[in-house]
């Protein structure tokens, strides 16, 4: 595991490595394609990453905001480990900002003092092996803005036999994508939408390099790699558009990744909508099936079909299998 720059009187605070400075006299980091440029002291939009002493620190590195034993289906990955308990874990902040976050009290949380519990990658991967959770999870916030902790955590619990499932947004640059994807075991990937109208007024962000990790993740990693799309009612649930996503899985990725539709729940910024009906979950479904995806999910319902797994008949060697 690399050895870390850390701050003698804060040991939260580590050097980072995907910045460069400005000819203004800021910073601009580097790790995802906001590219925030910061002034001494300032913080980025991802709250964790900050301008101090002339570059980009992390401030977060080793401190969580609570850890959990889960089942790997609730990721959601039901092809990677199927059956396992998994080591869930998470810091604070994020660098979308999705008006509908289902997680909103960490990932968008502005203090600090919620982050209660220390680890070290050390420590984390210790537990996981005394816990007989077979993989760590990074997830509820995105593992891309605590970078280097992750990694480190990758790297140590690799020492011990354990995997790595990173949870995330797929919003981050090329190099440090690289980096992340190869100290990971597996990746759950939100595509939020497949519309730019969609991520650039609920999520601040950008469709365009989400499809491009997506297309990395796949064609450049062994990671095992699943998706998940949140439906939420009116914005992003039209036939049209989830049966032209299911189309580019199935063409740019492959028919065999399998998706999870979800059910949106009322919250952060977004409480004038209800629920996602279970029918509208339904019919997605069988629209992402009818593009040829193979194996598509619902979730956050009752839905005994839709949560189970059936072996598709025609698999064949040479396709990316579960792991």
């Amino acid at each position: 595991m690399r050895a870390r720059q850390r701050d003698p009187q804060d040991p939260s605070i580590v050097a980072t490595d995907y910045w460069h400075r400005c000819g203004d006299g800021r910073v601009e980091c580097d790790l995802c394609p906001r590219h925030c440029r910061l002034r001494e002291g300032q913080r980025g939009l991802c709250f964790v990453r900050a301008a101090q002493g002339g570059e980009v620190v992390l401030t977060t590195y080793g401190r969580s905001s609570g850890f959990c034993l889960d089942p790997i289906e609730k990721k959601p990955l039901n092809h990677f480990l199927p059956g396992t308990p998994v080591l869930s874990f998470g810091t604070a902040g994020c660098n979308l900002f999705c008006k509908f976050c289902q997680n909103w009290e960490m990932s968008k949380s502005r203090e600090m003092d919620r982050l209660a519990d220390r680890a070290e990658p050390e420590q984390l991967a210790e537990a996981a092996e005394r816990l007989g959770a077979r993989s760590i999870a990074y997830t509820y916030n995105d593992p891309v803005i605590f970078h280097e902790y992750a990694v480190d955590v990758a790297a140590a619990a690799r020492e011990r036999g354990v995997r790595s499932v990173a949870v995330t947004a797929g919003y981050i640059e090329p190099a440090p994508r690289r980096e992340l994807f190869a100290a990971v075991d597996a990746a759950n990937i939100d595509l939020k939408a497949f519309t730019e109208r969609f991520y650039k007024r609920l999520t601040g962000a950008e469709l365009a390099p989400v499809l491009e990790t997506l297309e990395y993740v796949y064609h450049e990693t062994p990671a095992w790699l699943e998706l998940t799309t949140l439906l939420i009612p009116g914005e992003n649930d039209a036939d049209g558009e989830i049966e032209a996503m299911a189309r580019w899985i199935v063409e740019r990725l492959g028919p065999e990744v399998p998706l999870h539709l979800t059910a949106f729940h009322p919250a952060f910024k977004i409480t004038d909508r209800p629920p996602t009906p279970p029918e509208t979950l339904g019919r997605a479904r069988r629209i992402a099936r009818a593009q040829g995806l193979r194996y598509v999910y619902t979730g956050n319902v009752r839905d005994a079909e839709g949560g189970s797994t059936y072996c598709h008949a025609s698999a064949r060697s040479g396709s990316r299998r579960a792991r």
